[in-house]
């Protein structure tokens, strides 16, 4: 009995040695750290964008055979079922519509004319109208200047505004009251409170550019008229109102709407992770465009490089632990529609949970950065990714901010408090003073702006799929409550009538 105890006790000593010689072993050969393994991929991505991509010829194709794509036109379900044919042609075979339900508007025809009091001597002034106005509406009033049309403007010209007509800057000119611009939708839900008629919005981009866009807070139909003029309009009109304060202007607009159905395109890349294969990363961008040109910048340039970074990702064969969902949304322009819907359904299927981050593209180009939308957890792992990225390209600048705003398809995700970030990087500003305007076209691309903003979205994306934990957790109700009021977004979000919170909390 002792000898077979000592065999026995020989044998495991033998299997001690053996193990700790292989985990020595394996400490004189570092293993291959998550950094390494993120240049490697990096290198091979920005290889890939460098030489394959087709983000610049997918757009130019685009917007040269369908043209605009407002939501709820034939050319805007020409621009669904072209995603979801190029998606598959990529290699994904889980790629589906999402379709919803939309109150689609579309403009027919708008005047506007102005005169003095008491004379039928009218002048014709050039303008389009803004999105979701009503369907008939021929308004004539007095014109009040509530110049930049924030709140405190508003406020100072209250026992004015009954029954009158608005003259509002769609930007901010000088002189600037207030800490930030209030859009459009909520300057127009400023001027209906306080009891305006319609609203005249003053495009603050020089060349007598008309700028489109909607007008309403909840993506319905409003009731009053809301219209835009170039700024060297405004600018005379103004001259005219110093020397003839009684001017009158009469909106005269036809429009149509009725309910149609919209889709969004999803396309699913299966994380192969048991640990982390149920989170979910969405990355969207919308789709659809107003219909003054080709909308080539609002949203061409953010839609299309998602559809290149899908490409990349099933070209290289990126394998990511996380599940990732590459959305084309329908609906944004006229009030989030279809990132609305896409949470509902999320929400009735039980599924919102799986949603660990959304990355939303609106206008990104020429990316350089990333934006952590307020979210502080998130900055210093956008840092670090960024400092893999320069190790591949050293042009990149790895710039980091963190400012949270409002109004494009980030925010339906912000309010379930899933934590969102954008890239970021630049547009030229006379390219920039075309968005929602008449010369939002191709030309103003730039393919080499276009493959940055794919390259550094698709490494910071691949990152986020396969990090061993995301900083940012979901937020619960009351902590996404205290989020919106630390940024400075709960006036815009009661405008927005999107605020869940009560008056009183």
């Amino acid at each position: 009995m002792l000898n077979l105890n000592l065999k026995n006790m020989k044998k495991h000593l033998y299997i001690v040695v053996i193990i700790a010689l292989g985990l020595a072993t394996m400490a004189a050969q570092p293993l291959k750290d998550d950094t390494e393994e993120l240049e490697e991929v990096f290198k091979q991505i920005n290889e890939d964008v460098l030489a394959h991509s087709k983000v610049y010829e997918t757009l130019g194709d685009a917007c040269r055979t369908i043209g605009h794509r407002l939501t709820g036109s034939s050319n805007g379900k020409k621009a669904e079922e072209y995603t979801n044919a190029l998606l598959k042609s990529y290699g994904f075979k889980d790629v589906k519509y999402q379709p919803f339900q939309v109150e689609a508007w579309s403009r027919d025809t708008v005047t506007l004319a102005i005169a003095p009091r008491k004379s039928d001597n009218f002048r014709d002034v050039q303008v389009v109208s803004l999105a979701m106005t009503p369907v008939a509406s021929k308004v004539t009033a007095p014109i009040v200047d509530v110049g930049n049309g924030l709140e405190a403007d508003f406020q100072a010209k209250k026992d004015q505004l009954q029954g009158k007509i608005a003259l509002v800057n769609i930007g901010l000119l000088a002189p600037i009251k207030g800490p930030r611009n209030l859009h459009r939708s909520e300057k127009t839900a400023l001027a209906m409170q306080y009891g305006a008629a319609g609203v005249i919005f003053v495009n603050t981009v020089k060349g007598n550019v008309l700028l489109t866009g909607t007008a309403s807070v909840t993506g319905s139909l409003i009731e009053i008229p809301a219209v835009c003029i170039s700024l060297e309009s405004g600018m005379e009109i103004r001259a005219w109102l110093s020397q003839e304060p009684n001017l009158i202007a009469m909106i005269d607009m036809k429009n149509f709407s009725r309910m149609i159905k919209a889709r969004n395109v999803v396309a699913t890349l299966k994380g192969d992770s048991k640990k982390y294969r149920d989170e979910k990363i969405v990355i969207g961008g919308h789709l659809d465009s107003w219909d003054l040109a080709h909308g080539a910048l609002d949203n061409g340039i953010g839609s299309f490089s998602i559809l290149d970074v899908a490409r990349v990702f099933k070209q290289l064969n990126l394998k990511t632990k996380r599940t990732i969902e590459f959305v084309m949304f329908m609906g944004e322009e006229e009030g989030l529609l279809g990132s609305k819907a896409m949470i509902e359904r999320l929400s009735k299927a039980n599924s919102l949970e799986q949603v660990v981050f959304m990355m939303n593209l609106d206008m990104a180009n020429n990316a350089n950065g990333f934006n952590a939308s307020g979210r502080d957890e998130m900055v210093p792992f956008f840092t670090k990714v960024g400092n893999v990225i320069q190790k591949i390209e050293p042009a990149y600048k790895n710039t980091v901010i963190n400012q949270a705003g409002l109004h494009s398809d980030h925010q339906s995700f912000m309010l379930e408090g899933i934590p969102t970030a954008s890239p970021i990087g630049s547009i030229a500003p006379d390219a920039l003073g075309c968005y929602h305007a008449n010369c939002d076209k191709f030309d103003l691309v730039k393919k080499d702006e276009l493959q940055n903003t794919v390259r550094y979205t698709a490494m910071m994306l691949y990152a986020l799929a396969n990090a061993p934990e995301i900083p940012a957790k979901k937020l619960d109700y009351y902590s996404t409550r205290d989020f919106f009021i630390k940024q400075n977004l709960r006036k815009e979000l009661e405008l927005g009538r999107e605020w869940r919170w009560g008056q009183t909390e």
